[in-house]
């Protein structure tokens, strides 16, 4: 069963993620907050496998909750949820070891699949916002130039780097095999591989490492 914790200063908005997550047999709200004070108690608490973070909330805001809701709840993962495509938050967000950023206008099934990504240990983010995320992470490396492969670091096969690339387009374990004809099981593998030859936890880390480190373009 998949815990799951919403964050929302507003009361019918957790109460339509809730409407919306009710089908999922192996998924359960557990928790709710009005704010990231109240959000970094509840998770302290509740231990939830998946917070679901607004970003604009009173007294303490989601970006600013971010880092000490992982410290109150370190095994949980975030998935930001809000009205705001803003490239400045996207990338405070995954600076700060957000997993997954989803716009509120998804739908149900593009809500359900980055919870049930990000709980496999992948993380999510909006496929129309992906690109803006690698185009900021390009921006820096132009300024400082591309990172040193890690010592010792087992290299990518070339399948590898072909799912990699299909994952800094923010494209899911299923897209990509139907892209590649091969098995979402066989996908997630590969996916699996990546994170651990990266040394990362979730997809969007794994994208923003592999353009630092020069893996793809």
């Amino acid at each position: 069963m998949i815990r799951i914790m919403l964050v929302d200063d507003q009361a019918i908005v957790r109460t339509g993620l809730r409407s919306l997550l009710a089908p999922e047999a192996d998924m359960a709200v557990v928790g709710e907050a009005a704010d990231g004070l109240e959000a970094i108690a509840a998770a302290r608490t509740l231990q939830p496998d998946i917070i679901l973070l607004d970003v604009r909330m009173p007294r303490l805001d989601g970006l600013a909750a971010l880092k000490p809701l992982k410290e109150a709840s370190p095994r949980s993962s975030v998935i930001m949820v809000t009205l705001y495509d803003d490239t400045e938050y996207l990338m405070r967000a995954v600076a700060d070891g957000a997993a997954g950023y989803v716009l509120k206008d998804a739908s149900r099934a593009a809500l359900v699949e980055a919870v049930r990504v990000t709980h496999e240990g992948g993380g999510l983010i909006s496929p129309s916002l992906m690109p803006r995320l690698l185009v900021e992470v390009g921006r820096l490396l132009e300024r400082e130039g591309p990172a040193q492969l890690p010592v010792g670091m087992q290299p990518l096969s070339e399948r590898e780097t072909e799912v990699l690339r299909f994952v800094a387009e923010g494209l899911t374990n299923q897209e990509i095999a139907d892209k590649l004809f091969l098995g979402a099981t066989t996908v997630k593998t590969h996916v699996q591989n990546i994170l651990i030859k990266l040394g990362v936890s979730d997809r969007t880390q794994a994208a923003v490492q592999a353009l630092r480190l020069g893996l793809i373009q």
